[in-house]
């Protein structure tokens, strides 16, 4: 590998000249910005344990009321990104939302795209563009890029999800921002996926005229991906059971910058992931397990956590129980890593 000059061989003069003119000498960090085989990687492998997270959440309730909030969220900011850079991944942010019985998020709409997976509690419903999505543990509730959206609860107890929006991405792009609105009117009585796309492979026919939007289903119920998970593992006895959220009318990624999938861990299995450019973290809906990325001490995790971990990396996960399987929710980059040619 080629030796390349450093600024500290530049008189200071020359370096002053450079400065004063907005110039920087690429040679001097050409290998920080095109380091050969690998790329630099700050996502760190990291565990972000919700029974040590909750009580902080639920603190947060009792010192800030809704109204000076207008989103109760703890960003899960991994360190190797900086802590005030609120990212997860390069271009992926997750946050912990708690809402309290009674309480309710104002309607607004924002550039990001945004995907809630339900952790905990009941009673609750996102209202997306006036069609209400109930809130249930595991479900993904999808508010699209520009869609209206506000949350209610009428439940009882705090209901608690983790949000995963593409927010680095588009503030880096100079395009992140929202506007607020007024409470919405619900134009259907529940969502689509009851009736319209209640069933894989079904769409509605006889007139019905297809949508104009990227996300025609914008709730997917985790009692259907469970079931769907444990068909298939009684089906494939030898491969690993793993599926893809998708767009139900054209198969595309609900996203063009994350990809949603789900998969399950059957009784002491583990399952080396094929080794990818992008990182991607794992919410766990149920279950008991490690995850070891590359040759680093295995971090053990439990439901209701959320982890990380980098691209170009060996990541292998690991159910640890011996009687029950673990369910695992999934979100990366690589819609946007192909759509740029890397993946």
């Amino acid at each position: 590998m080629q030796s390349l000059g450093t600024l500290e061989d530049l008189p200071q003069s020359y370096r002053d000249k450079l400065t004063d003119l907005n110039l920087v000498p690429l040679w001097p960090n050409m290998r920080a910005v095109l380091p050969h085989k690998v790329p630099s990687r700050k996502t760190q492998t990291l565990n972000w344990q919700f029974d040590a997270l909750r009580p902080l959440l639920i603190e947060a309730g009792d010192l800030t009321p809704m109204e000076k909030a207008e989103r109760r969220v703890l960003v899960l900011a991994n360190p190797g990104h900086g802590l005030t850079n609120m990212q997860a991944t390069p271009s992926i942010y997750m946050g912990l939302q708690l809402i309290l019985p009674g309480e309710t998020a104002p309607n607004h709409r924002h550039t990001p795209n945004a995907v809630r997976i339900i952790i905990e509690g009941e009673g609750a419903t996102t209202i997306v563009d006036g069609e209400p999505c109930i809130m249930e543990r595991g479900d993904l509730i999808l508010t699209p890029s520009g869609k209206w959206h506000e949350h209610q609860h009428e439940g009882d107890g705090p209901i608690i999800w983790l949000d995963i929006l593409d927010l680095p991405l588009i503030y880096q792009l100079e395009g992140s921002w929202a506007i607020e609105g007024k409470t919405q009117t619900n134009v259907l009585e529940r969502d689509k996926s009851f009736a319209e796309y209640s069933a894989a492979g079904v769409v509605p026919e006889l007139g019905f005229k297809r949508e104009n939007t990227n996300s025609p289903m914008l709730r997917y119920p985790w009692s259907r991906t469970r079931a769907c998970l444990i068909e298939m593992a009684q089906h494939y006895s030898d491969r690993p059971i793993r599926i893809a959220y998708v767009n139900p009318e054209n198969g595309a990624s609900l996203f063009p910058s994350i990809g949603f999938g789900a998969m399950m861990l059957r009784p002491n299995e583990s399952l080396a992931l094929p080794k990818r450019t992008t990182a991607c973290v794992f919410h766990i809906v149920e279950g008991q397990g490690t995850l070891q990325v590359d040759s680093n001490d295995a971090l053990k995790w439990t439901e209701k956590d959320t982890l990380s971990a980098p691209g170009y990396s060996e990541v292998t996960l690991s159910n640890t129980s011996a009687t029950e399987p673990a369910f695992i929710i999934t979100a990366d980059e690589a819609p946007l890593h192909r759509y740029l040619g890397i993946f």
